[in-house]
């Protein structure tokens, strides 16, 4: 490929132009700040490798938190046709349905403060974190597994640890149609049996956040946002389960491409035309493995509930624990977006980035069609997250926005640069208090590892994709 051509929009915009063998052009989510960190970043030359796939609608798209992944950036949106278009696992990512959800209360940091330790303690207590990490309390059968693979988020609502109201505060009501448990591997069965309810490694956390700031008083109000309010994360998705569902299909999407003349600029793109049968097998077992990620997330959060109850001697109910929104990050699904002026159904790739639908989406149940869909961007330890909702101009990313602050330094750098350092006594000098499952863990998510989320918030919000409703700051956080 031909040295990458590119150039400025606007303040909020690069444009990477098709050269050959690019199919198409890219576009890139970054203000100066995040530009000057992409210059010894392969991540630039990853959005123009996504644009030499075959069926490739529109652009080739980047949110601001773009990094290096595998194939895709992370970061990455595209948009492929039904007709003549490809599915790539490497646009989805190792761990399938990797998400967000966000927990509200009722509960103001006054009332928490004083047992800030104490919660974060029993919850580290109750939710396995940390490398192969494995539930004794959820033991599950054959059939159950193959249940959740199906339900999803429904599953738990029916064994009674969620609510019908949780459901509609899911992306698809948490259940992407299609999965087919036929699809998945005995090895990805075995490994997912002892992973409901676990949080895992790497970025995957639990985090305690106080409501710092509100900018749209209007749609806080809808979403019962209240100055000083304490909400909960919850970030991880499908575990070892979707990785082995990956690991097995970007196998066999290998084999695939050479069989169908697929021309990769990286073998990390892997692929096959969505209307074979490898694509289709594909698409079967990732939905599978987001519907194992809906419902992991949802038995932590009754695991957190749980304890909220122990700790005040109320139900989770009185104390406002209801859930506001839990989106996937790492997912392909068949959707409708806006082309040449109609709407067209094509296969929407999302690696490291959010759905953003806005208000009056048929899609949006009937809590959020006034304000659009929630859009959570978590940032690191230190600093702040955000609670936005798709802006104007979210047709342009096909309804995408980003999720959350994007890596600037590999986790094996963060350790050397953290070697002599307390990364904990860091954050408590800040009013933080951290639990991890190692100190490893400490090192490599420390808050310079990561983009200023506010520079990536700054952008999406800027270009008009996202709007900001409201401002957090971490006050403590389990990481795995």
């Amino acid at each position: 490929m031909e040295a990458l051509k590119i150039e400025r929009i606007d303040p909020y915009r690069l444009k990477i132009f098709k050269t050959p063998p690019m199919r198409t052009w890219g576009i890139v989510y970054a203000n100066k700040v995040i530009e000057a960190g992409l210059e010894k970043d392969e991540a630039l030359k990853q959005v123009a490798n996504v644009a030499c796939l075959p069926g490739i609608i529109g652009p080739s798209i980047a949110m601001p938190d773009i990094h290096w992944g595998y194939g895709f950036p992370i970061g990455g949106v595209a948009a492929f046709s039904l007709q003549d278009g490809v599915i790539s696992p490497g646009g989805v990512g190792y761990d399938i349905n990797c998400g967000i959800r966000c927990i509200c209360t009722g509960l103001s940091i006054e009332e928490i403060l004083p047992i800030k330790e104490k919660l974060l303690g029993e919850v580290f207590h109750r939710v396995p974190a940390g490398l192969g990490a494995r539930h004794k309390r959820f033991k599950l059968s054959q059939k159950e597994l193959k249940e959740i693979m199906i339900k999803g988020a429904l599953w738990a609502v029916k064994k009674g640890f969620g609510t019908y109201d949780d459901l509609e505060a899911h992306e698809d009501y948490g259940s992407i149609p299609g999965a087919d448990p036929d699809m998945v591997s005995g090895r990805a069965c075995e490994r997912g049996l002892p992973e409901v309810g676990t949080l895992g490694s790497g970025n995957h956390f639990i985090e305690i956040d106080v409501v710092d700031k509100i900018m749209d008083k209007k749609i806080a109000r809808m979403f019962s946002l209240f100055k000083d309010q304490i909400l909960i994360q919850v970030h991880t998705g499908s575990r070892g389960f979707g990785h082995q569902i990956c690991d097995d299909y970007i196998r066999i999407m290998l084999s695939a491409g050479s069989r169908y003349n697929i021309y990769l600029p990286d073998r990390q793109l892997a692929c096959a035309p969505i209307d074979t049968k490898e694509a289709k097998s594909y698409l079967g077992a990732m939905a599978a493995a987001a519907n194992f990620a809906f419902a992991n997330r949802e038995m932590i959060t009754y695991l957190i509930r749980e304890t909220f109850e122990d700790l005040f001697g109320k139900s989770w109910e009185n104390l406002g624990l209801r859930l506001l929104y839990d989106c996937c990050h790492n997912i392909a699904k068949i959707e409708s977006i806006p082309w040449k002026g109609k709407s067209i159904e094509a296969c929407i790739h999302r690696k490291g980035a959010t759905r953003a639908l806005p208000s009056g989406d048929a899609r949006l149940p009937l809590r959020f069609k006034d304000t659009g869909q929630p859009v959570l961007i978590p940032g690191d330890m230190g600093r702040a997250s955000f609670i936005l909702v798709a802006g104007d101009n979210a047709k342009e990313t096909f309804f995408s926005a980003c999720h959350g602050a994007g890596r600037l330094l590999s986790r094996r750098e963060a350790k050397r640069r953290a070697k002599g350092r307390s990364v904990f006594d860091e954050l408590s000098k800040k009013e933080i208090y951290a639990i991890a499952a190692s100190k490893a863990t400490l090192a490599e998510e420390m808050p310079e590892s990561y983009k200023d989320v506010s520079d990536v918030v700054d952008t999406i919000s800027g270009a008009g994709v996202a709007k900001v409703i409201a401002k957090l700051r971490p006050i403590g956080m389990i990481k795995g």
